[in-house]
């Protein structure tokens, strides 16, 4: 899917400091010819035209592009971090940052060729940027749902403003074999929008359920000891895989994790950060990470 000239910069929400900084990294990054598809709260204002605040910028990279892009950083006088060495690294302007995105919390969906292809243009601050594929976008919000967040009304609101853009076959290969994930949202999508299922084309619900029913069919799976909610929330199914026994599902291979990954996460999370002793509260790589 390609749209031209999308939403307008984020002047708006961004204070004169934060957005020189903002400014400064994108056009460092443009002029070395290093590719970053713009995603977050931003991309997701260019598609649905939904506005929010938004306290840092998400730029997609590639996994082996980070060592560059740190060096360019650095000599721009900023603080770089791998914050997590699975998914997600930072730019640290004092307090400010910018997130550089490489793979999913979850391990699921790793940035690679396919995302840096088509993207739409638009403006950040007066920086000519690409913006994220709507498909890409869809895919990494698909899988967050946490107690303390759940994107599920994003991934609504991008279906319900580009039906009709969306590259659909592209779209249910990306989701391989968590196509029961996909098939979720766009059911929750004909529940939300009850007078636009029509927008979702027949043939991808008839392909969903035809799997659905191929599976009810077989015979139990091998697997049946596998938790695979660890791809959805990070923190809600631990007990299944602490205290039941179960797998976890970013332990198969249904995820780029390694075990260290998934303890590095797992502690990062809010409420086990809190219990630590003299703990103050999350750090805000911990706070403010998602999937």
């Amino acid at each position: 899917m390609c749209i031209t000239n999308l939403a307008p910069s984020l002047e708006e929400e961004v204070d004169p400091q934060t957005a020189d900084f903002y400014r400064r990294a994108l056009r460092t990054l443009a002029d070395h010819g290093i590719e970053f598809p713009v995603g977050g709260a931003f991309s997701h204002a260019c598609f649905t035209g939904i506005r929010r605040a938004t306290k840092d910028l998400d730029l997609f990279i590639r996994h082996e592009d980070y060592d560059r892009i740190a060096a360019l950083m650095q000599a721009q006088g900023w603080r770089t971090e791998m914050t997590y060495p699975h998914w997600l690294a930072k730019v640290y302007a004092g307090d400010e940052f910018i997130d550089l995105i490489f793979n999913s919390g979850n391990g699921v969906t790793p940035v690679g060729d396919r995302w840096f292809h088509d993207n739409a243009d638009a403006d950040v601050l007066g920086v000519p940027v690409k913006v994220a594929n709507v498909e890409d976008s869809l895919l990494s919000k698909a899988f967050i749902m946490e107690r303390e967040r759940y994107d599920g009304a994003d991934v609504a609101h991008l279906i319900q403003a580009v039906a009709e853009q969306l590259d659909w076959k592209g779209l249910v290969e990306r989701f391989g074999p968590n196509w029961r994930v996909l098939f979720a949202h766009l059911t929750l999508f004909g529940f939300i929008y009850p007078g636009e299922r029509d927008r979702i084309p027949a043939w991808v619900m008839e392909e969903l359920i035809s799997r659905l029913t191929a599976d009810v069919r077989r015979p139990p799976a091998e697997d049946a000891k596998i938790c695979a909610g660890t791809l959805l929330s990070r923190e809600q199914y631990l007990h299944d895989v602490e205290q039941l026994g179960y797998v976890d599902g970013r332990l198969t291979a249904a995820s780029t994790m390694t075990p260290e990954d998934v303890a590095v996460w797992t502690a990062a999370i809010p409420a086990r950060q809190a219990a630590l002793p003299g703990a103050s509260g999350a750090s805000a790589g911990g706070a403010a990470a998602t999937h």
